[in-house]
């Protein structure tokens, strides 16, 4: 447990129960790619040892997982008699659990129920608001966040070194900015533009990820800010010719305009007016003529000040 990368605080909760021995139904919530499931199975094996096998039982979403599999899988499965260390329990392991019909949890809490003293049921989802209140009160809930940059880049260079991975930094800043803190996604974006092109450089990542240059829309920014409206059409012109989505050019110029340096009272009239037009391109209005009135609007800001 203690190669888990973020969340401590809530981490070492989590190895406080695996000390103990006595541990809680569990909920955790979060944000995909953050450790969640691989918190759950790290705790099932400091707990349970060689009996893990035996003594497991993960369901995934892919699996079935409607009310039919609630009451025979995992009944059955609490019923068995499986040898445990003493002080030991069961786990039932729900990845995805928000994705659950309803009636599917209304039969769960029923089992939590009856066989509390031999199986504990750890359920990862990504919103826990989609988990029924009476599941939610018998379990402790644990909240995972997004990891950090500086969180992100350690495992990466540690992955770096130890796969003799060729880099430079620039690669490694564009495989942080790709993930989001996302560290399934910046592991896999790795070893894809490591296995694409032997050399993890910044064009190379942008290349396997298919996003559009954060370059190019900072350059973009500076135009709308210097009331350029000519040279800023051009690029996103570009990036449209190029076949990006309006969603995910959408998306990069948001995440830019919070980081780019700019006047702070300049990014907050920036930022509203990029949140209404990825509200009418989220309607379905995906077409350049929305991106060129962003740029209009944002031009406009700048002259207005």
């Amino acid at each position: 447990m203690e190669e888990i990368v973020g969340n401590q605080s809530t981490v070492q909760r989590l190895a406080v129960f695996a000390k103990s021995g006595n541990v809680p139904n569990i909920v955790i919530a979060g944000p995909p790619g953050t450790g969640k499931t691989t918190s759950i199975l790290c705790l099932a094996r400091s707990l349970l040892g060689d009996a893990m096998p035996e003594a497991v039982l993960e369901l995934n979403a892919s699996n079935e997982r409607g009310i039919d599999a609630v009451r025979h899988r995992i009944k059955s499965f609490a019923q068995k008699k499986v040898t445990l260390p003493a002080g030991r329990h069961k786990i039932v392991i729900l990845d995805e659990a928000d994705s659950m019909t309803e009636s599917a949890q209304q039969a769960l809490r029923r089992i939590m129920e009856i066989y509390s003293k031999t199986t504990r049921f750890a359920l990862a989802c990504n919103t826990s608001e989609k988990i029924i209140e009476p599941i939610q009160s018998r379990c402790a809930m644990l909240r995972y966040t997004r990891l950090t940059d500086a969180e992100v880049l350690d495992r990466l260079l540690s992955v770096c070194e130890s796969e003799k991975v060729e880099y430079d930094d620039s690669g490694l800043e564009a495989i942080i900015f790709t993930a989001e803190g996302d560290m399934r996604q910046g592991l896999n974006n790795l070893q894809s533009t490591f296995q694409g092109f032997q050399n993890v450089t910044s064009e190379n990542v942008f290349k396997v990820c298919d996003e559009p240059h954060p370059l190019l829309i900072k350059d973009m920014l500076d135009h709308c800010i210097a009331k350029d409206f000519d040279k800023a059409y051009a690029i996103i012109s570009q990036l449209w010719g190029l076949g990006y989505a309006a969603e995910d050019i959408i998306g990069i110029i948001f995440r830019i305009t919070k980081i780019h340096e700019m006047p702070e009272y300049l990014r907050l009239e920036f930022i509203q007016e990029i949140g209404f037009t990825q509200m009418r391109i989220l309607d379905g209005l995906t077409t350049l003529l929305q991106l060129s009135g962003l740029l209009a609007r944002l031009c406009r800001k700048t002259i207005l000040e």
